[in-house]
């Protein structure tokens, strides 16, 4: 938890007294430096996981990834940029469950597919990942607070800081990775992990040492960037900033997951390390945006929420119910991946458009319907819940680990 503001600290220095102006160009060089940091600690990251409990490294393993994705935050928070400030999030939320599930599925389905042969119905997931299925629905059930309140505090931050931290106590309890998973890894961690004792050691802290480096550097001129680009080819800035910027920094998660889902028998583990992804950034990074703020207003200050940041989160919310929903069954079935990418499809491909023309009036009903499709959706998965259509084996599940880890 320290680590996590102290990384948001270094941001701060990074950032400076302004947001520098920089030349479309600079994304050439920026954006790929984000990239390989954003490598460099995911490889890390996954080398380590093998020798702690392996939910505890799954959900170190999602922040880690995600160090990019608070590097941009922190600097428009620094920066008070508070209508932008929900763009990357939001953004990198929506492409994590629907871009990045289905696709984990869809690579999943085509190795067995080439195996056996037969398709693909579902991915099942293990009894300890009802943990972290679980879990996402606290965060989610805390986000109406700010969302109706249309803003976003210190005290918010403590309550998702709270919600985070008990979520690593608990991971910590869970057991740690088989030997065999070792395998899996791609060349590089596994390499690493393979090396002896202390050229593990060294290139682990090597690899961090760097991707932090290369962050502190980039951060800044990545998004001036951003907005430079923005500007040239006319697209609005919240749009740009709110798909560029997780498309590069979430890349390197993406990949890891993507490799894992090859290998079948490991897709589980890439689509709880995708729903980790998520607690994370509900909670820690939710929690970092007030905090950095407040620091550079001199004063605890809330940060306010336009109408766009407000319809971004609620749409944001909904599709994170439904795909929640969907897992409480312990299973992702084909069309429930299918669903989640055609709606994220829908509000992604008309989402450049805004303003007052009919494009722009045309795009704002589409993203309506969709949040309202996505609330429908979440109303009819817990109808079939109460009436018993549908298993909650998730929460079964969820006790039964409690309890059997309680007094471990």
């Amino acid at each position: 938890m320290i680590r996590a503001w102290c990384c948001g600290g270094l941001f701060l220095f990074a950032a400076g007294e302004s947001i520098r102006a920089t030349s479309p160009a600079t994304v050439l060089w920026a954006a790929p430096a984000i990239l390989v940091a954003a490598l460099l600690i995911a490889w890390a990251a996954e080398s380590s996981q093998f020798f702690i409990a392996q939910g505890f490294a799954l959900a170190i393993l999602a922040w880690l990834q995600t160090l990019p994705e608070f590097a941009v935050e922190a600097v428009l928070a620094w920066h008070r940029q508070a209508p932008y400030l929900f763009a990357n999030l939001t953004g990198a939320l929506r492409l994590l469950t629907g871009l990045g599930w289905p696709m984990i599925y869809s690579a999943a389905a085509m190795v067995h597919r080439r195996r056996s042969g037969t398709p693909l119905r579902r991915i099942v997931m293990e009894g300890e990942h009802s943990i972290t299925i679980v879990w996402l629905l606290i965060p989610l059930g805390y986000v109406p607070v700010v969302l109706l309140r249309r803003s976003l505090n210190i005290f918010d931050a403590v309550v998702l800081t709270v919600i985070y931290a008990a979520y690593l106590l608990v991971m910590s309890r869970m057991p740690p990775q088989e030997e065999e998973g070792i395998e899996d890894l791609e060349r590089i961690p596994r390499a690493i992990v393979l090396s002896p004792r202390g050229r593990r050691i060294g290139l682990i802290a090597l690899f961090f040492a760097a991707g932090g480096a290369l962050i502190y550097v980039a951060a800044e001129p990545f998004l001036g960037s951003l907005f430079a680009v923005s500007t040239m080819i006319g697209i609005p800035t919240f749009v740009f900033i709110q798909w560029m910027a997780p498309m590069v920094s979430e890349f390197p998660e993406g990949l890891s997951t993507f490799y894992w889902a090859r290998t079948v028998h490991r897709a589980p583990m890439a689509l709880m390390n995708m729903v980790s992804s998520n607690i994370n950034q509900w909670t820690l990074l939710m929690a970092m945006l007030p905090v950095v703020y407040s620091i550079s207003a001199g004063a605890p200050t809330p940060i306010p929420l336009d109408d766009q940041q407000v319809l971004e989160g609620y749409m944001t919310l909904g599709q994170q119910l439904v795909g929640m929903l969907f897992l409480v069954n312990m299973e992702l079935a084909w069309w429930e991946a299918a669903a989640l990418f055609g709606l994220w499809l829908v509000q992604f491909l008309f989402s450049a458009f805004e303003g007052a023309t009919p494009l722009g009036r045309f795009s704002m009903e589409m993203r309506l319907g969709v949040t309202i499709a996505y609330f429908v959706w979440a109303a009819w998965e817990l109808l079939q819940m109460a009436l018993r259509r549908r298993s909650a084996r998730a929460f079964v599940e969820f006790a039964r680990v409690l309890r059997s880890r309680a007094g471990r």
